[in-house]
């Protein structure tokens, strides 16, 4: 698959949240969409960029944006998750890594050397049409709201 660009239209999601809810990126037409990738529950920068997200929830409400965030972890992962750090929005549960993938946000990552196949931490900006309007792709963890905000600004 290439690689998703700005300009683009988001690839269509067809997966189920914390709740084994189904959801679509169809549904948040007419609303833009922060849709970030994260590569797991309940770590250290996970867990820094969904609370610094969930701080500044109601401003990404306020400017007419719905925020979702995706990792490979199960529902139950996302359920604790969301219980512990009282997460507002929704998470998807892409056990199956078909929505990574599309995205390009599944791929080779190094630590220490060593190659390996992992989630890539990315954000994608959707407008409401469903157009890639940004993709940050150097994600600051505990500021990434800001990062967002200024992204959005240019």
């Amino acid at each position: 698959m290439s690689e998703l660009k700005v300009g683009a239209l988001a690839p269509s999601i067809d997966a189920v949240d914390q709740n084994g809810e189904k959801i679509t990126l169809e549904e948040y037409r007419g609303r833009k969409v922060v849709l970030y990738f994260y590569p797991k529950d309940n770590t250290p920068g996970c867990t820094t960029e969904a609370c610094n997200l969930r701080d500044n929830y109601s401003q990404f409400l306020e400017k007419g944006f719905e925020v979702i965030g995706v990792s490979a972890d199960n529902m139950k992962s996302h359920q604790n998750f969301i219980s512990k750090f009282k997460i507002p929005f929704r998470l998807i549960a892409d056990t199956d890594k078909k929505v990574l993938m599309d995205y390009g946000a599944w791929g080779e990552k190094k630590l220490y050397g060593k190659s390996y196949m992992g989630i890539l931490r990315k954000t994608f900006i959707i407008d409401e049409a469903g157009i890639v309007e940004k993709i940050i792709e150097k994600v600051k963890t505990d500021e990434h709201s800001t990062q967002i905000f200024e992204e959005l600004s240019h």
